[in-house]
Parts: C-alpha cells; structure tokens; sequence
C-alpha cells in the first residue's frame, strides 16, 4: 500500500491490525485485517513502536518516548531526559518481556563527524539506565530471543554492532557484528535502519537509500538481499498466519515523498520476543 508521507515503525498486534508511522505528519496509522485504516494516534515525531506484554504501545516520538494504551491514548511520557540532559532524537525500540523493561536508541545528531548516539535501557519502574554511548547515528535495535545479544543499526559508519548482554540495561564490549554493502547505481545512501530476526537466526536489515533489505546469518555474513519496495527503506516486522510475510515500511523514493508498505512472501518464519507463548513472530 501507498502512504502520503514516509513511513516508519511497523508493528502487529495479536489481532492481525497493522500499525505504522509516519514520523512528519506525527501520526500512527492502523490497518485493520479487514483493510479499515484510520488515524490511531497522533504523536509528534512518531518513529520506532513496539507492543509490550501487557498490550500498551512503547513510541520513540519527538524528544521522547511514550506510552499510549491499546486504544492509542497517552498513558504517559516514559522519558525525555538523561542526567539533565534531554533527548535528542528518539529512533527504534526493542523489549525485554521476560523483566518487562525495553531498549531504545537515541540517534543523536546526524553529523558522522558528531558520534552522540546512545543506547538506553528502561526498566519496569521506569528508570532510566544508559547502555551505550559514542555512537554514529544509533538506529535500529533488536534484543535477542534468547536474550543473550543486542544489535544496534549504526547507520552513518554503515554496519550493525553487537553487544554481549551481561544483565538487563548492562552489556559487554562493543563488536561490529557486520559492515554492509555501499550504495550503487540509481541507489542514495547507505545507512542501516530498522532490523528484526526469523526463527533460525538471521538478521533482516533495513537498509535506507539502498531500497533492500539484507540478510545477514547468525556469524553476520551476507547471505541473501530483497528489493524492499522502498528506496529509503526504514523498517521491517514478521508478520502473516505462519510468520512468514515480511512488512517493511519506507520512502518509495526520497524521504521527502510518499511512502510505502510492502509485504514481502519469505517462507521464513520470525520471531516472536514480546510474550511468552513460544509462537514465532516479531513484533
């Protein structure tokens, strides 16, 4: 399906409706299965949405993230600081239900010369913990299923970190998990955005300016590349009866011009890390 603005944050809930973003307009839309689409919320700077165990709706918005309940109301403002300092540009989240807290990154500024981003954890009190610092562009972010490793899309050095984890909020030194290809051709950029995981262990990458998702296997080699619909493409969730559709959000060409959602027929099936009840789907 075609959008009026760039789209961002995919997510699925357990009824099938499908949520995204569109981080300009400041609003998340909802499609149900039933192909209504509405207005769900309106959140400045909407990015990065994640649905935690209890059915409310994390959003890395404008400066912030917040938490809105299943019907798209603001619960409240989970953080907009660190150590007196405020946020800066809150991108993509990944959950921890087993402890019920989350992690988000903070891209910083978008200068490569300015490495500012971060990685920050947020507990089920709600304290905020910081995780990691000094990165280019903090972007996409994936918690493990087993939970053991987080990676972390660093989109202005073009390649995807990982971090041993070592308890909740607390990881271990810093490892390049993978760098990806450069832009070719009719392609404008290269940099990692939104990521996810299928059942065996493979990273799928959004790959902005690249219009392509990549596929890295469990040791972070290139093992296959789908066209995504979306030259700047930003994001990625599974979805579908058997998990095995892949959803990814983007620009159809630049940001600045429509979006897209399309749904790409892997017969992989992904992986569910928001319960759990052991059924394959990330979301």
């Amino acid at each position: 399906m075609q959008s009026d603005k760039y789209t961002e944050g995919v997510v699925l809930d357990n009824d099938g409706n499908l949520y995204f973003s569109q981080t300009q307009a400041g609003t998340i839309t909802v499609l149900t299965p039933d192909g209504i689409q509405r207005i769900w919320a309106k959140v400045p700077g909407a990015n990065g949405h994640k649905i935690m165990p209890d059915g409310t709706h994390i959003i890395a918005a404008k400066n912030s993230v917040v938490q809105l309940d299943a019907d798209g109301k603001l619960l409240k403002v989970v953080a907009k600081e660190f150590d007196g300092k405020p946020l800066q540009y809150p991108n993509d989240i990944t959950i921890n239900p087993e402890e019920g807290g989350f992690y988000f990154t903070d891209s910083g500024n978008s200068n490569p010369q300015i490495p500012n981003g971060a990685v920050y954890y947020v507990d089920t009190v709600g304290k905020i913990n910081s995780v990691v610092t000094g990165l280019a562009f903090a972007n996409g972010i994936l918690l493990t299923h087993d939970r053991q490793r987080l990676f972390v899309a660093e989109s202005n050095r073009n390649r995807i970190l990982v971090y041993d984890l070592i308890s909740p909020g607390k990881v271990g030194a810093q490892k390049v998990f993978a760098e990806l290809p450069v832009k070719q051709r009719d392609q404008i950029d290269n940099k990692p955005d939104g990521i996810c995981q299928d059942a065996v262990g493979n990273l799928y990458v959004a790959h902005y300016g690249m219009g392509q998702v990549e596929v890295l296997n469990p040791e972070g080699r290139l093992i296959r590349r789908y066209s995504s619909g979306n030259l700047t493409t930003s994001n990625c969730a599974f979805a579908g009866l058997k998990y095995d559709q892949l959803f990814v959000t983007g620009g159809i060409k630049a940001e600045s011009g429509f979006g897209g959602i399309f749904r790409l027929n892997l017969g992989e099936p992904g992986l569910d890390i928001s319960g759990s009840s052991g059924t394959f789907m990330e979301h």
